[in-house]
């Protein structure tokens, strides 16, 4: 196989990234960056576990190759912290217990982080459907949706980027 050296800026900080030309983001984010954060289930682009930030656009980086990241700016779960400091979205997930076995959350946390920065004041319906595209195992998703409800009001401050 192939393998280039591509160059993105991960959480904020430009990195370039030896790749196979056939590896998926995900896999070069856990094994190449060494971000493991972004978790790997299904594969086929349908538990959401893998979801990262591209650009503005929550991606599921088991579906899109490496390469094809070349250029874009990626934010993964460790990137919605800051400075240490969780961020309010998963502030709010700790308080409202809204993780279990936590396999899932990376990918609800960048997805609804994705939602929350385009639509601040989504509805719970809105949520919900955005939420649909994740598939949590170990909850019944009230504590997950009444998270999301509760920061939504640090995004509408733009505290939250």
């Amino acid at each position: 196989m192939t393998s280039a050296p591509i160059t993105v800026t991960i959480n904020g900080a430009r990195k370039t990234l030896n790749v196979s030309s056939r590896i998926t983001l995900a896999d070069a984010l856990r094994d190449v960056a060494r971000l493991t954060g972004t978790h790997v289930g299904c594969e086929h682009g349908v538990c959401g576990a893998c979801t990262v930030i591209i650009d503005g656009l929550a991606v599921r980086s088991c579906l899109m190759l490496a390469v094809q990241a070349a250029g874009s700016e990626i934010t993964t779960v460790e990137g919605l912290a800051n400075k240490g400091e969780f961020s309010a979205l998963q502030a709010s997930f700790r308080k409202h217990h809204a993780v279990q076995c936590g396999f899932c959350t990376p990918g609800i946390l960048t997805t609804m982080h994705a939602l929350l920065r385009e639509e601040p004041d989504a509805d719970e319906e809105r949520i919900r459907d955005v939420l649909s595209g994740n598939i949590c195992r170990c909850t019944g998703y009230v504590q997950i949706v009444e998270a999301v409800m509760e920061a939504r009001a640090s995004y509408s401050r733009g505290s939250a980027a």
